[in-house]
């Protein structure tokens, strides 16, 4: 009998952190992919750990006939480089949006900023971005299973691409 005050005081110590826990926005449901980029991207290089001369043959080396590009020339792409988020749309799955990505009038890349955390949803996002990069424009396929989320991948994709004109 004398350990049970102690007992008691000690567990509800314990539980304390657990009732106060807040998850962060990474487990509230929802993918982003522009927090977590695939892992291809994360991928680190591992320099060689053996080096060797190179074999010279006495010939010079043959161009190509295009210079490479200057520092100036990269600037003035990557400034026509312009990112545009599209507007949340709510689904009845969730809330989806897209960010697109344009270099010039074309579209280079799409990352979903918000769209709901499901299998579904998953196994449609490279899918949906796949199809946006080919068709150049939010007139894509509905990915089957994830038929709201397609729509909504759609609609923000389409905005987002209106905001860009």
């Amino acid at each position: 009998m004398k350990w049970a005050i102690p007992v008691a005081v000690l567990s509800v110590a314990g539980l304390v952190p657990v009732w106060l826990y807040s998850p962060g926005a990474a487990h509230e449901g929802e993918i982003n992919e522009v927090a977590a980029p695939p892992a291809q991207e994360q991928q680190q290089t591992v320099p060689p750990t053996t080096t060797t001369a190179p074999r010279t043959t006495g010939s010079a080396p043959k161009t190509t006939g295009s210079a490479p590009q200057t520092q100036q020339q990269q600037t003035q792409q990557q400034q026509q480089n312009r990112t545009v988020a599209g507007p949340a749309v709510n689904t009845s799955e969730g809330t989806v949006q897209v960010q697109v990505t344009l270099q010039g009038k074309k579209i280079v890349d799409v990352k979903a900023l918000r769209a709901p955390n499901s299998d579904p949803t998953r196994m449609a996002l490279p899918l949906l971005k796949q199809s946006a990069l080919k068709a150049q424009s939010a007139d894509i396929d509905t990915v089957s299973g994830a038929t709201a989320t397609s729509e909504g991948y759609k609609q923000s994709l389409q905005a987002a691409l209106d905001g860009a004109k």
